[in-house]
């Protein structure tokens, strides 16, 4: 098991970052594909056609989302936890560790965090401001 963790600086209000990853509508506009997720603590998830999947398990209005991510059998949750900052008057840092990933499943699920999942959320955020 390994663990992944990175930040990302966005053009954009922390509601709007939150909103961004908890609405579906608005997952669906920055990802192309329905989203299935709501803010329910123990909820089921499903993003990118069920290729992120998994049970959500905290959420903290603006500031904090906490789920774990489904990787079929294995005997550790993979916990991935998403942290918004205010960073001055329009900007947002997103923090994101992601825990337990597994070995065979590290270097695809790293890719993934960089590109598509932070590159369009990044995009769509700021694509308003141009």
């Amino acid at each position: 098991m390994k663990n992944f963790s990175t930040r990302l600086v966005v053009d954009a209000l922390p509601e709007d970052v939150y909103a961004a990853l908890t609405n579906p509508f608005a997952i669906e506009l920055w990802t192309g594909y329905k989203a299935i997720m709501c803010t329910e603590p123990g909820s089921e998830f499903e993003l990118w056609e069920g290729d992120i999947c998994g049970r959500n398990i905290r959420f903290e209005q603006d500031r904090l989302i906490e789920q774990e991510w489904y990787f079929g059998e294995q005997e550790l949750e993979s916990i991935v936890t998403i942290r918004i900052y205010p960073r001055g008057a329009k900007k947002s840092q997103i923090a994101i560790e992601h825990i337990n990933i597994p070995d065979d499943a590290y270097q695809d699920i790293v890719e993934g965090w960089n590109d598509p999942y932070l590159s369009s959320l990044k995009l769509f955020l700021e694509e308003g401001d141009e």
